[in-house]
């Protein structure tokens, strides 16, 4: 049995399978904000968005910073340069897969007409 398994990675796309926590990200790609201000734009309670938050900063996508009384988030200085790494090798995979497709069909359409001009 082969086991792939990458902690960061692994970490990263867990917490990007969130809906909220990808919107978290958008939103701290415009600037900083605190964690009061992401709830409020998020229309959540501000546990809720203390819990999303420490789940981008397991991931290494997020930082916090306490401030006073403010804890203020920013992305991560790694960003998503791992992740964009992963995707495009695998993209590109299947580019070369979708390419020998096409020219499969390409090959099946030709001796398609080949066999009815005969």
């Amino acid at each position: 049995m082969v086991q792939y398994s990458n902690p960061p990675l692994d970490l990263s796309f867990a917490a990007l399978s969130d809906a909220t926590r990808r919107g978290i990200i958008d939103q701290l790609g415009r600037g900083d904000a605190s964690i009061t201000s992401l709830a409020d734009k998020f229309q959540m309670t501000l546990t809720g968005m203390k819990k999303h938050v420490q789940v981008l900063e397991r991931a290494g996508l997020v930082v916090t910073q306490k401030v006073g009384r403010v804890r203020t988030c920013k992305l991560g200085e790694r960003g998503l340069k791992a992740e964009a790494e992963w995707i495009e090798a695998h993209r590109k995979l299947f580019e070369v897969r979708f390419e020998a497709l096409d020219e499969i069909i390409s090959e099946m359409k030709q001796e398609g007409r080949d066999e009815s001009a005969s």
